[in-house]
């Protein structure tokens, strides 16, 4: 038995064969054929959106983005994210300004923006993570102040609700990530988000060379359109978000329940947020206990992450700059098995492994 941090959720294989069986009818298989186009109505409509763009990735819709909002200078974020949110940045020319983050909440901390703005400064760039919201309200009150734009990466955030509405629908723009080991994926995917119909009209040509029609173009652009075969699972796993964000939310609390008396910190949620439970990660006491878990659970064929790791304000190509709290809590954060069909049984036995490893050693 081995059980992963994530496994993919994969639908009945004779509904997404129906949808390959129409693909080969009509022999259009990428270049914003139909199931493209359907997908991104359907998610508009799921998460009441009016605007959004099917991608290749997540990382591509990042760097479309910043493209799109003309960025340059500075860009403030997170040292704790993943490593794309940083090379993203670098990737358009722009330089990273680390602000580190809350040490309840593991997202961006709103208080210690406003003293890393320069002149330079062109655009906020806050990580959702592991889906839970960031302080918009207080991250758009600083934008509107000092001028700048907002992008938010949303890769985990499927599925989140901030005030009763899409955690999408803040900022200039959100990214997204529908790479298979998401809650909801198309196999690799993404997404661009935006209120603005112009922001929209620049992403839709820049994932398309430039192209404004077939032989004009409006400046330069990538390839970062998708498959139709990509979007056909997009069409099939959207028939089970629901079923998947209710479970995710029965197993999360299951693990809520086995740790309610371990020193175990969890991401402390704020506000009116509907989680979407994307994933269960836990800070330990000291990275010492967190290694020995993890060689605990390996003993076992069980293998957590961790997620994020290391601080990313200690990347080797980037300058050194000083994020306490991130790189304290990245040496302590383990993102356990979190997934549709773990069963309650293994669930159980990774909690139990957990709590005797740290109580007991190994």
């Amino acid at each position: 038995m081995n059980i992963n941090v994530t496994r993919p959720f994969l639908p009945p294989i004779e509904v997404y064969q129906r949808y390959i069986e129409g693909i080969w009818k009509r022999n259009w298989l990428t270049n914003h054929g139909p199931l493209v186009s359907e997908l991104e109505l359907e998610l508009k409509h799921y998460l009441e959106l009016d605007h959004l763009l099917y991608v290749t990735n997540g990382t591509i819709a990042l760097q479309v983005a910043i493209k799109a909002l003309g960025l340059s200078g500075e860009i403030i974020t997170t040292p704790f994210s993943y490593v794309a949110t940083t090379t993203s940045i670098l990737w358009e020319g722009c330089t990273p300004v680390m602000v580190d983050i809350d040490p309840d909440t593991f997202n961006i901390n709103p208080e210690l923006i406003e003293s890393a703005i320069t002149e330079r400064t062109s655009a906020i760039l806050a990580t959702h993570v592991y889906g839970n919201p960031c302080d918009v309200e207080a991250i758009e009150q600083i934008a509107r102040k000092h001028g700048l734009k907002v992008i938010y990466d949303a890769a985990h955030a499927f599925g989140t609700k901030v005030n009763g509405q899409s955690v999408f629908g803040y900022g200039d723009m959100s990214t997204c990530s529908f790479h298979a080991t998401k809650l909801f994926h198309t196999v690799e995917g993404g997404a661009i988000i935006t209120p603005r119909p112009e922001l929209l009209k620049a992403a839709s040509r820049l994932r398309n060379f430039g192209h404004v029609t077939a032989e004009s173009f409006d400046g330069i652009g990538i390839n970062g359109k998708n498959s139709e075969f990509h979007a056909a699972m997009g069409l099939c796993n959207l028939n089970y978000v629901d079923e998947i964000l209710a479970r995710r939310q029965f197993l999360s609390e299951r693990y809520d329940s086995f740790f309610a008396n371990v020193p175990l910190q969890r991401p402390a949620i704020r506000g009116k947020v509907d989680y979407n439970h994307a994933y269960y990660a836990v800070a330990f006491p000291d990275e010492k206990t967190l290694l020995t878990v993890v060689e605990g659970l390996s003993r076992y064929s069980i293998a957590p992450r961790r997620y994020f790791y290391p601080s990313l304000n200690r990347l080797p190509y980037l300058d050194s700059q000083a994020c306490p709290v991130s790189e304290d809590i990245s040496k302590r954060v383990l993102a356990l098995p979190l997934y549709h069909d773990l069963s309650i049984e293994e669930l159980d036995l990774i909690a139990r492994i957990v709590i005797r490893t740290m109580r007991y050693g190994l």
